[in-house]
């Protein structure tokens, strides 16, 4: 199955990790569970982060492989970027996850600081689908 736009865009992404699947598409539903499972990770012990780290490395596995199966080839050119997009997904998780922990807790400093690296994440997302997307970069482990 090839799509149209095969990454879904940063608004669409961050609308998933907040719960909010606005488009049938699985890496919204990867990034969704992500983000859950951060949330989880959160207040877990340490035998249920073991079992969070396995689902979140399984779901990284899977939007890593869709990615491969469904982009075209990158050019000879293109330098490698230093993440695979499940990992970028897996981190846009984790600092949703981070993000609405320091909303809860009331800590301003805590809480700028949390959505800041959630939005410069969001943009690099952003441009790291874009240029994969046309076979500028390419990805860790890729052809």
């Amino acid at each position: 199955m090839m799509l149209d736009a095969p990454l879904p865009g940063k608004n669409l992404m961050l609308a998933a990790c907040r719960g909010d699947v606005h488009k049938d598409h699985p890496l919204l539903h990867s990034a969704k569970e992500l983000a859950e499972l951060h949330e989880r990770r959160l207040c877990a012990c340490r035998e249920q982060t073991d079992e969070i780290d396995n689902e979140r490395a399984r779901l990284v596995r899977e939007i890593d492989h869709w990615v491969c199966v469904h982009l075209p080839p990158s050019l000879g050119a293109a330098r490698v970027h230093t993440e695979t997009i499940g990992a970028v997904v897996d981190r846009l998780g984790q600092f949703t996850a981070c993000a609405f922990a320091a909303l809860a807790s009331g800590s301003k400093g805590e809480l700028g600081d949390a959505w800041e690296r959630l939005a410069e994440l969001a943009i690099g997302y952003e441009d790291l689908k874009d240029e994969v997307s046309v076979g500028r970069r390419r990805l860790p482990g890729g052809p």
